[in-house]
């Protein structure tokens, strides 16, 4: 199972090197992100250990049972899921070290709240829906600027760029336009010059569609499926929560 898992990782690379040499980009300008979502420890600590070291939960419970039994291998931990505010006191607790699932302000403001009385600062980025599809969880586009402007002013969340969930769908093109609308994104918000604002991450593509977010300037792609194999449980269990769940 481990020799599997280093296999699979070897073609992920081989896709990334060949996605960016036909877009006329460096490799090393698109990281890697393991999304270990139901992957139980051991499996991710085959990868840990084999030098990949960026991984990200989408749920707070899966981040606590794994965390002690991977806390001796050297890793980096983000949170890609959708956060209630009644879990970010919980999520501070396990060496999380980016948020990049950051949608509405209230959230943004309790968690600053809990930063300030810890005395800890953490990255975000902003997910935005950019396939605007009522099952998904971001800010809507038009919404984006602002969101960035109002976060930029709480001074323990550092802003480092834009996060998207591409269309689930076959049809590369209208992927496409989802990607191509986070880059047009990031362009805008880097134009309007919000001081304390980075627009250096967009974190867009997944084990389906890597390729073409990284032909749209993808900096961080977040595979899970293609190394670890199918889930025991669909996506809806992970993006079809009501909207209105805090």
């Amino acid at each position: 199972m481990s020799a599997e898992i280093l296999d699979r990782l070897q073609q992920i690379n081989a896709r990334i090197q060949q996605a960016c040499t036909r877009s006329q980009r460096n490799a090393d300008s698109v990281k890697l992100l393991l999304a270990t979502k139901t992957v139980p420890a051991n499996r991710i600590k085959t990868a840990l250990e084999a030098g990949y070291t960026l991984i990200a939960e989408n749920k707070v419970q899966e981040l606590k049972e794994k965390y002690d039994a991977l806390e001796a291998v050297p890793h980096e931990n983000h949170f890609i899921g959708h956060l209630q505010t009644n879990k970010i006191k919980d999520l501070l607790k396990y060496s999380v070290t980016c948020l990049q699932s950051l949608d509405r302000a209230d959230l943004a403001e309790k968690l600053h709240q809990r930063l300030q009385l810890e005395g800890k600062k953490m990255t975000v980025l902003i997910q935005v829906n950019t396939s605007g599809e009522e099952s998904k969880f971001g800010v809507a586009p038009e919404g984006a600027l602002q969101l960035v402007k109002q976060v930029s002013r709480l001074d323990t969340l550092q802003i480092k760029g834009l996060m998207t969930i591409g269309l689930l769908s076959t049809e590369t093109e209208k992927v496409r336009q989802c990607f191509q609308l986070l880059r047009s994104l990031q362009q805008q918000i880097i134009a309007a010059a919000i001081p304390g604002v980075a627009m250096d991450e967009l974190s867009m593509g997944m084990s389906g569609d890597m390729e073409t977010a990284i032909e749209e300037g993808a900096t961080i792609v977040r595979v899970g499926t293609a190394v670890f194999g199918q889930r025991p449980t669909p996506d809806s269990y992970y993006w079809n929560e009501s909207v209105n769940v805090r």
